[in-house]
C-alpha cells in the first residue's frame, strides 16, 4: 500500500513499534508518502504530529525538517537525508544514517553506521562495530562494543571502545578528545597537528617527525605544535601515533579498518561478508579435518587390522589394536592433530558415538600411533 499525507514542512514523526525494517528518507516534497502493508499498519495523525506503527516493514518519504522519534525497531534502519533532530530508543538490528542533522542513540544491538551530521552524536550502547565519518558537531559514545572507526569530527570526542579504534582527526583547538579502548588504539594526524596527548598503554609508538619514539613506556605526555588541544588515549593494548595518511594501510592488527582511507558506505554489508567468509573457512577446514579421519579409517581398513580395540562409529571403523608393526615397514611420521580434526573428535565424543578412551585412541591414531 502507498498512502501520501499531509503535514506541513517540519512534521514530527513519531514511530512507536517496527516490527521489520525501517526505509526513511527525506525529500523536498511537502508530503508524506508511506508504503507499508496496509494491513500491518497503524497511523494516526494530529496536525504535524504523526504516529506510526508497523508489523512488517516500513517505508517513508517525509520533508527534509522533520524530526523522528522511534521507540523500538527490529530490523535494520536506514535514515538519509533528515535535518531536523533524530531520536533513537532501540534497533535490534544494524542502523545506517547518512547526511542528517543531530542524532541521540539509547541502544543499538547490531552496527552502526554514520556519514555526514550536521550537529552532534551520542550514543549509549552500540553492541556491534561502529563507522562514524564527517561529524560538525560532538561526539560521545558512553559504549561501543566491538570496533570503532572515526573520521573527521570537528567537535569534541568522548569514547569508550570495547576493542580496537582507528581515529583520523585533525584536532581543533580548544577541543577535548577522550578516547578509551580495551585493545589497540591508532590515531593519525596532519603534519601540523596542535596538540597535547597524554597516552596509556602496554606500548606506545609515535611515528612522528621530531618525536623520540620510547618502545618501554607505557605512559607518555606530547606536545605537538602548540598543543592548542587536549587529547587523552587508553588503550589495554598498544597505541600508535602517526602523521602518515596511509598508517592504516599497513597497521595489520586493525584487521576490520586497516585500509582506513576506504569509502565507508557499505560498512555494515562488508561486515556480514566477512562474517560469512569466515565461517566458510572454518566449515571447509573441519570438512577437511572430517576427510582426514575419514582417510585414515581407510587405511587402517586396508591393513586388515582388526582386535577387540575396535570402534565403530556408523559407516566408519577404526581399529586400534596393539600388536607389532610389521617388518620391514617404516613407521609413519607423526604429524599433530589440527583443531578441526580435535573438534570433529569433540563432537563425537558429545554425541555420546564414541567414549572418552575411543577418543584418546583415535587422536593417538591420527598422530601416527597404530
Amino acid at each position: 500500500m502507498s498512502k501520501t499525507i499531509s503535514a506541513g514542512r517540519t512534521p514530527k514523526i513519531h514511530i512507536t513499534q517496527l516490527e521489520g525494517d525501517l526505509s526513511l528518507v527525506g525529500w523536498e516534497g511537502d508530503d508524506i508518502l508511506i508504503k507499508a502493508d496496509d494491513e500491518e499498519l497503524s497511523l494516526q495523525q494530529n496536525g504535524s504530529e504523526v504516529t506510526l506503527s508497523c508489523n512488517d516493514d516500513l517505508s517513508l518519504r517525509t520533508p527534509k525538517g522533520s524530526s523522528i522519534l522511534i521507540e523500538n525497531l527490529k530490523g535494520d534502519a536506514s535514515i538519509r537525508g533528515i535535518l531536523g533532530n533524530i531520536e533513537v530508543k532501540e534497533v535490534d538490528g544494524d542502523l545506517s544514517i547518512r547526511d542528517v542533522n543531530a542524532i541521540a542513540v539509547d541502544t543499538i544491538q547490531a552496527d552502526f553506521s554514520l556519514r555526514g551530521a550536521r550537529g552532534n552524536l551520542s550514543i549509549k550502547s552500540a553492541k556491534g562495530d561502529a563507522s562514524i565519518r564527517d561529524v560538525d558537531g560532538n561526539v560521545s559514545l558512553d559504549s561501543v562494543a566491538d570496533d570503532l572507526a572515526l573520521r573527521d569530527v570537528k567537535g569534541n570526542v568522548q569514547v569508550n571502545v570495547g576493542e580496537d579504534a582507528v581515529l583520523y582527526i585533525n584536532p581543533q583547538a580548544g577541543n577535548t578528545y577522550a578516547i578509551n579502548a580495551g585493545d589497540n588504539v591508532l590515531l593519525v594526524m596532519p603534519p601540523k597537528a596542535n596538540a597535547t596527548l597524554t597516552l596509556s598503554a602496554d606500548s606506545i609508538e609515535v611515528d612522528w617527525d621530531g618525536i623520540e619514539d620510547d618502545e618501554d613506556a607505557t605512559s607518555r605526555v606530547i606536545t605537538l605544535g602548540d598543543g592548542s588541544a587536549a587529547m587523552t588515549l587508553s588503550a589495554g593494548g598498544d597505541i600508535r601515533i602517526s602523521n602518515r595518511s596511509d598508517a592504516g594501510d599497513s597497521a595489520e592488527d586493525f584487521g576490520n579498518f586497516a585500509g582506513i582511507g576506504m569509502d565507508w558506505s557499505g560498512f555494515g554489508e562488508r561486515i556480514s561478508r566477512r562474517v560469512e567468509q569466515a565461517t566458510a573457512r572454518a566449515q571447509r577446514k573441519i570438512d577437511e579435518a572430517t576427510r582426514r579421519i575419514a582417510h585414515k579409517t581407510r587405511d587402517v581398513e586396508r591393513h586388515g587390522r582388526h582386535s577387540k580395540g575396535g570402534l565403530e562409529v556408523g559407516r566408519w571403523k577404526w581399529d586400534f589394536g596393539l600388536g607389532s608393526h610389521p617388518k620391514g615397514v617404516p613407521m609413519p611420521n607423526k604429524s599433530p592433530v589440527s583443531d578441526e580434526e580435535r573438534l570433529v573428535i569433540l563432537k563425537m565424543l558429545q554425541e555420546k558415538k564414541i567414549t572418552a578412551e575411543e577418543a584418546e585412541k583415535l587422536l593417538a591414531s591420527l598422530e601416527g600411533g597404530s
